[in-house]
């Protein structure tokens, strides 16, 4: 564990958000390296560093095994969201900062601390008898900007990332200390709408009142997505088939989302429904002038990123389409309405009575001292799932992880519990050890 927090910290201390609008190439280059370099140091063969159809890069490697042994393919990504509000942070996000017990740091729970989970985990095993299983490894790039690069890799090249099971190390527990596999997860789709209304921005004075103005137009266009109760309402999109597994307390969901006191939820059914398994539009962003600055104008154009969580069972690009149209029927007035898809998904479901969960089963329970595995859903998107899927049908693939809600993924002050690290690490290195012996 103390080399863990040595290699974590050198990890986080790149700025690998995969947009070079926002921070240089060389930052994801040099995560990239820091990987494969990592792969070689345990032994790794065939080490490479391969560019993908988005621009970005993925490394991958391999760890033969006994022969006749399965083959796991362990997954994980190096690419980590922008750090938002760097202010904001406690301390800084690229530093890994040990406070109060956690780490914090970018990425430091999504996913290189999923990159440290796996390699712990090989360490273990080849400390304790060595290797049962033969490993492939890869870690992308651009997972978190939803572009797709790896997808669009392996599918022109099926034979790289065959395995027998998977292990995704992109999720979470549902709570620290509650061993969690994850068996379900929404697809997503990313749309950047601009609306247009006049040639250029006029004296809010002199015309407005008659000027057709695009930031009230597009918020319209936003707000005719949710009904009364906050839930999501996009036309021709039915609801999701509902959740049938672990429940999800309002009160506890209310705690890990800091919902303000006298802020109501949004939508209907239980908790799990609505983020597990349900639709959900969420605006990520807008652009439009900000109030310190803003001159008296009606605007002229106006833009936002628009996102769609889609449930398991659904198709994405059926929905996308469904998005899409919905938007421009709502647009009022006759305004001029663009719209650019930017990231897409599709949702996936796991067979959770396979043998590799049996399998993980009694990892998790053993590293947890004896508490029994939990399932629960996820409402995010890792989209390589459904192309694995698609593409190895008679393969497993588990998801489990270090992003428990008080990691604070995606948001500032973002952290991992080194316990968790460790106990997670040392469950795969059993579920390895237990797979090898059922296969």
């Amino acid at each position: 564990m103390p080399r863990a927090r040595t290699e974590l910290a050198e990890l986080v201390a790149f700025r690998s958000v995969a947009d070079p609008g926002q921070f240089p190439r060389s930052e994801c280059e040099g995560a990239a390296r820091w990987v494969a370099d990592a792969l070689r140091g345990e032994g790794f063969e065939d080490v490479e560093v391969f560019g993908t159809p988005d621009g970005t890069e993925s490394v991958y490697g391999l760890l033969p095994g006994p022969e006749g042994a399965p083959t796991v393919l362990l997954y994980a990504h190096y690419d980590v969201q922008p750090p938002l509000d760097e202010d904001a942070w406690h301390t800084p996000p690229f530093t890994l900062t040990e406070r109060d017990g956690r780490w914090y740091g970018r990425g430091a729970a999504d996913c290189k601390g999923g990159i440290l989970m796996h390699l712990l985990a090989l360490r273990a095993l080849r400390a304790e008898g060595g290797l049962p299983v033969t490993v492939k490894f890869i870690a992308e790039g651009s997972e978190e900007q939803g572009t797709g690069g790896l997808q669009q890799y392996a599918q022109a090249h099926p034979r790289l990332l065959s395995a027998d099971t998977v292990v995704i190390g992109d999720t979470g527990n549902f709570r620290a200390g509650l061993p969690t596999v994850t068996a379900s997860l929404r697809g997503m789709s990313v749309l950047q709408v601009t609306v247009e209304t006049l040639e250029g921005n006029l004296h809010s004075g002199q015309f407005g009142g008659a000027a057709p103005d695009a930031l009230a137009a597009l918020i319209r266009m936003l707000d005719s997505l949710r009904d009364a109760d906050g839930g999501t309402v996009v036309d021709g999109v039915p609801p999701g088939p509902g959740w049938d597994g672990l429940e999800y307390p309002e009160e506890d969901f209310r705690s890990d989302a800091r919902v303000l006191d006298g802020v109501s939820l949004t939508g209907s059914g239980s908790v799990a429904d609505r983020i597990w398994a349900q639709p959900s539009v969420t605006v990520l962003g807008i652009d439009c002038p900000p109030v310190v600055g803003a001159t008296a104008s009606v605007q002229a154009r106006a833009r936002a990123s628009v996102s769609l969580r889609v449930p398991p069972g659904a198709d994405t690009e059926k929905m996308t389409a469904l998005l899409i149209s919905h938007l421009e029927s709502h647009a009022p007035w006759g305004a001029r309405v663009t719209i650019e898809r930017t990231g897409n998904g599709q949702p996936f479901s796991a067979d959770t009575s396979s043998p590799a969960y049996r399998a993980m089963a009694v990892a998790l329970s053993a590293a947890y001292d004896g508490q029994e595995m939990q399932i629960a859903g996820q409402g995010g998107s890792i989209p390589l799932c459904a192309t694995l899927a698609s593409l190895y049908p008679e393969a497993e693939i588990l998801l489990l992880g270090l992003s428990e809600p008080a990691a604070q993924i995606h948001a500032v002050n973002e952290s991992v519990s080194p316990e968790e690290l460790e106990r997670l690490s040392v469950a795969e290195a059993l579920f390895l050890r237990e797979y090898a012996e059922r296969a």
